[in-house]
C-alpha cells in the first residue's frame, strides 16, 4: 500500500507543504534551519550560480566542512542541472589541484580553513567563492566573499529547473582517484528528490519520524546518500563536525536519533568505550542505522546488534552504484551476508573468463543494472571498458552467492594474498585480530617471501593502554592460530602508531604495501 506521504516527499515539496518543519536541528556552526529556510538558501545559491554564467552540465566543486553549507550547495547545484563535486577536505594541495584539473570544474566554493591549499587552482575554475566565513587577508587570488556572490539574488526557485548529479571521485584506496559520471536525464528536481525519498524508505526511514545523525564526512557518497534519503522523507539532520565515540552516543540521546549512516570503524571505537560510558546513554530511539564502505568484522556486528538491538542495516556497492541490502533480521539469519540485490539490480559471480559461477563458488562480483543505466570514468575510456562485462561492472571485490541468492564478500581482489598458490582473504584475518583486546585497528597485507611469493603480515594499531613488544606480537599470532587455519595467520606482526584510513573508514593498504615491496623488485 502506498504511504500517504509518498506523493509529496522530497525537500522541495516538503518546503512547499511544510515550510516550518525542521530540516537542520544541530550543526557545528550552531545554525538550524526549517525546510522553508533550507530551500530558500539553496535557491539563492542556484540563482547566483546561474547569474555567473553556469549552465547545465557544468561542474561546481566545493571543499566544505560538515555543516549546513554542504547541504545548501549540494541542493543548489542539483536543481539547475549542474554536477557537484564534493572534495575530501583532508586532501593535500596537490591532490586538490589534480582533481580540479581532471574534473574540469568551472566554479569552486571553499571554507576559509582550507584556503591555504588552493593557491594552484586551474584557470577553468573561473568562479571562486569563500563560503562559511570572511575572506582572510592572505586569501589566494580570484576568490570573492559569499556576501558579494549572493548579493541581489532572490531566494525563490530559479526558472527552468532541471535535475543535476554528482561527479564522484572514488576513495583512491587502490590507486589514483577516478571521476565517476552518469548521464544527466533532465528530470524535474521535485520528482528526482522524491526518488531519493524512495531510497530512504528502502531502509525504513519513516516519513517525519525522528532525526537523522550525520557523523561521517559529508563529502563521502555514502554519507550523502543517506542524509539526503533522510531529508527527503522529512527527517531533520543533526550534524556532527567530526566523529567522537562518546559524543556520538550523547547526540543520539539528546536528539532522540532514529536513523544514521556509519562505517565499521565507528562501531569498533564505540565498542571499545568503557562499559560505564557505553551504558550511560539512552539509545532506545534508534531504528535504522545503515553501514557500508568497508567490511564489518563478524564479531563487531554481532556485538553491536547485542548492544543496540536489531537496527543495523547493511548495504553493499560502490561509488559506481548500489547493489544489495541486508536487513537486520536477515543478517542475523545469515551472519556475514551483505544482503540480496536491490530492486532493478542483478548480482553475478564470474570467473576470470567471464563465466557465471554456481552458488557458493568464489569469484569476481559483478553488478548489473537492469534498466540499462550506466556510468563512465571521466576521460578514461579504457578504465571504463576494463571494469565492464556487457552491462555488468565490478568494483573489484571477490565473493559468492549462497543458495538463496544472498551475497557474501570475501575481500578486495587487489587485497587478496596468494601464498604458495593458496588464496588468503585478509578481511577474514582482520576480523579475528580485531577481537583481541589490545588491538585498536589492524591491516593484514601480503609481503614478499622468497619461497612462497607472499607471506601474511599484520600491521597493528594498539589501544592506548597497550605497549608494542615482541611478546605481544607472538601473542597476537597465537590468538589468530587458535581461531583460524595456520596458513591464513600472520607470520609476523608490525606495530603502527596510526593506520592509514580515509574518512569513509577504508584502509588505504597500498600505502602499507608500498613500504614492504619497494625493495622486492616486483609489485603486487
Amino acid at each position: 500500500m502506498r504511504h500517504p506521504w509518498d506523493r509529496r516527499l522530497g525537500v522541495w515539496w516538503i518546503a512547499e507543504d511544510h515550510p516550518d518543519a525542521p530540516a537542520i536541528v544541530d550543526s557545528p556552526s550552531g545554525r538550524t534551519l526549517s525546510y522553508g529556510q533550507l530551500a530558500a538558501a539553496a535557491h539563492r545559491v542556484a540563482n547566483a550560480l546561474r547569474a555567473n554564467g553556469l549552465r547545465v552540465g557544468d561542474t561546481v566543486a566545493y571543499a566544505l566542512p560538515n555543516d549546513v553549507d554542504a547541504v545548501v550547495w549540494q541542493l543548489a547545484t542539483t536543481e539547475i542541472g549542474l554536477r557537484y563535486l564534493t572534495l575530501n577536505t583532508a586532501l593535500s594541495a596537490d591532490e586538490f589541484a589534480a582533481i580540479l584539473d581532471h574534473s574540469g570544474a568551472v566554479a569552486l566554493a571553499v571554507h576559509p580553513d582550507y584556503l591555504e591549499r588552493f593557491h594552484r587552482v586551474p584557470a577553468e575554475a573561473r568562479l571562486r567563492v569563500v563560503v562559511g566565513g570572511p575572506v582572510p587577508p592572505d586569501c589566494p587570488p580570484g576568490f570573492i566573499g559569499e556576501d558579494r556572490f549572493l548579493a541581489g539574488h532572490p531566494a525563490t526557485p530559479p526558472p527552468d529547473r532541471t535535475q543535476g548529479d554528482a561527479i564522484r571521485y572514488s576513495s583512491g584506496t587502490t590507486g589514483k582517484p577516478k571521476g565517476i559520471v552518469r548521464p544527466l536525464d533532465a528530470r524535474d528536481p521535485g520528482e528526482a528528490l522524491n526518488a531519493q525519498a524512495v531510497f530512504g524508505r528502502a531502509f525504513d526511514f519513516r516519513p517525519f519520524e525522528g532525526v537523522h545523525l550525520v557523523s561521517t564526512g559529508m563529502h563521502h557518497a555514502g554519507c550523502q546518500s543517506f542524509y539526503l534519503g533522510a531529508l527527503n522523507v522529512g527527517q531533520p539532520l543533526a550534524i556532527l563536525g567530526k566523529f567522537d565515540a562518546e559524543q556520538t552516543l550523547a547526540a543520539i540521546e539528546r536528539h532522540k536519533v532514529t536513523t544514521a549512516y556509519m562505517v565499521p570503524t565507528q562501531f569498533v571505537r564505540m565498542l571499545k568505550l568503557p562499559e560505564p560510558i557505553r551504558t550511560k546513554y539512552d539509545l532506545s530511539s534508534l531504528h535504522s542505522v545503515v553501514h557500508s564502505a568497508a567490511p564489518c568484522p563478524l564479531q563487531v556486528k554481532k556485538d553491536m546488534m547485542a548492544w543496540w538491538g536489531p537496527v543495523l542495516w547493511e548495504t553493499y556497492g560502490g561509488t559506481e552504484g548500489p547493489a544489495t541490502i541486508a536487513k537486520p533480521h536477515r543478517w542475523l539469519e545469515k551472519p556475514g551476508t551483505v544482503g540480496r540485490p536491490i530492486r532493478g539490480v542483478r548480482v553475478r559471480i564470474l570467473d576470470d573468463d567471464g563465466n557465471d559461477l554456481p552458488p557458493n563458488e568464489i569469484g569476481n562480483v559483478y553488478i548489473e543494472r537492469l534498466d540499462g543505466q550506466s556510468f563512465e570514468y571521466r576521460n578514461d575510456t579504457e578504465l571504463t571498458r576494463s571494469v565492464h562485462r556487457g552491462n555488468a561492472f565490478t568494483i573489484g571485490d571477490v565473493g559468492y552467492l549462497d543458495d538463496d541468492g544472498y551475497l557474501f564478500i570475501c575481500d578486495r581482489a587487489k587485497d587478496m594474498i596468494i601464498s604458495g598458490g593458496v588464496n588468503i582473504y585478509p578481511a577474514e584475518v582482520e576480523g579475528v585480530l580485531a577481537e583481541h583486546p589490545a588491538v585498536g585497528d589492524v591491516a593484514v597485507i601480503g609481503v614478499p617471501d622468497p619461497e612462497w611469493g607472499e607471506q601474511v603480515k599484520a600491521v597493528v594499531e594498539l589501544v592506548a593502554e597497550a605497549t608494542p613488544s615482541p611478546e605481544l606480537a607472538d601473542e597476537l599470532i597465537a590468538y589468530c592460530r587458535s581461531r583460524l587455519a595456520g596458513f591464513k595467520c600472520p607470520r609476523s606482526v608490525d606495530f603502527s602508531a596510526k593506520l592509514p584510513r580515509n574518512e569513509a573508514g577504508k584502509l588505504i593498504k597500498r600505502r602499507l604495501r608500498d613500504a614492504y615491496w619497494a625493495e622486492a623488485g616486483r609489485r603486487v
